[in-house]
C-alpha cells in the first residue's frame, strides 16, 4: 500500500529533498492509483480530488493540467528514479554476481526483476500504459538501456561465449531474445495477470528451460 514515504521516495530525484504536504501526497497517491487502474484518459481530476479529500482547484494550484499531474508522477517518479534504480540495481546485483554460467545468471536476473516489479506494480502499469503516447518517456528508456544495461549485458555474454558456455550467435540478437522473453514473462505474470496458474518457482524454471531449449521436444537418437 502506498503512503507518504513511498511518494516522497519516488519524487526525490538525484537524492534532492522534496517538500511534500499531506494534501499533495494524497493527490499523488490517488492519481497513481487511478491512472494505474483506469488509465490516464479515463481518469478525471474531479475523481482524484474527491478520493484525495481536496477541492479540484487544489490540484490545479499544484499542477496546471491533468497532463502535468501525470508527468509529475511519471517523469521524476519513474523515469528519473525508478528507471535509473532499475539499471543500477540490476547491474550491481545481477552482473556483479558470483554466478558465472548463463543459467545461474538468468535465474538471478529474473528474481531480481520480479522483486522490483512486485514493489512497483502500479507505477509500472502506468508507464506501460502511457509510454506509447509520450516520446520523452521512450527516450529515457533508450538512454538508460544504451548507457547502463546494454554494455554490461554484452560484456558478460561475450565472456560466456569465449568460455564456450553460450552459442555463437550475434550478441545483439541474444540480448533482445533474453530480455524480451524474461521481461515479457514478468510483466504478463505480475502486471497483466491477477491469478497466475503456476507457482513462481515452477514458472521461472519453465522460462529458463524455454530460453535454453525452446519449444521443440527432446529426441533421443537411435
Amino acid at each position: 500500500m502506498m503512503d507518504k514515504a513511498y511518494i516522497q521516495q519516488l519524487l526525490e530525484v538525484d537524492k534532492e529533498p522534496v517538500k511534500l504536504t499531506e494534501k499533495k501526497a494524497a493527490i499523488l497517491t490517488k492519481a497513481i492509483e487511478n491512472f494505474a487502474k483506469y488509465g490516464y484518459a479515463a481518469t478525471s481530476t474531479s475523481e482524484i480530488a474527491k478520493q484525495a479529500g481536496v477541492a479540484e482547484g487544489t490540484i490545479f494550484r499544484h499542477y496546471p493540467s491533468k497532463k502535468d499531474l501525470l508527468m509529475a508522477i511519471v517523469k521524476p517518479g519513474i523515469l528519473q528514479l525508478a528507471v535509473p534504480y532499475f539499471a543500477e540495481q540490476m547491474i550491481e546485483e545481477v552482473f556483479h554476481s558470483e554466478e558465472v554460467d548463463l543459467e545461474g545468471l538468468l535465474r538471478v536476473f529474473i528474481y531480481n526483476r520480479i522483486s522490483f516489479v512486485k514493489k512497483n506494480v502500479q507505477m509500472i502499469r502506468i508507464i506501460l500504459q502511457e509510454v506509447a503516447f509520450h516520446p520523452e518517456i521512450q527516450q529515457v528508456f533508450k538512454d538508460i538501456f544504451v548507457t547502463k544495461i546494454y554494455p554490461t549485458v554484452k560484456e558478460r555474454l561475450e565472456s560466456l561465449q569465449q568460455k564456450g558456455k553460450l552459442k555463437e550467435l550475434p550478441i545483439d540478437t541474444s540480448i533482445r531474445f533474453i530480455l524480451s522473453t524474461v521481461l515479457g514473462f514478468i510483466f504478463h505474470r505480475y502486471i497483466l495477470t491477477t491469478e497466475p496458474v503456476l507457482n513462481e518457482e515452477q514458472e521461472v524454471d519453465y522460462v529458463i528451460t524455454l530460453i535454453f531449449h525452446g519449444l521443440q521436444p527432446n529426441h533421443t537418437k537411435g
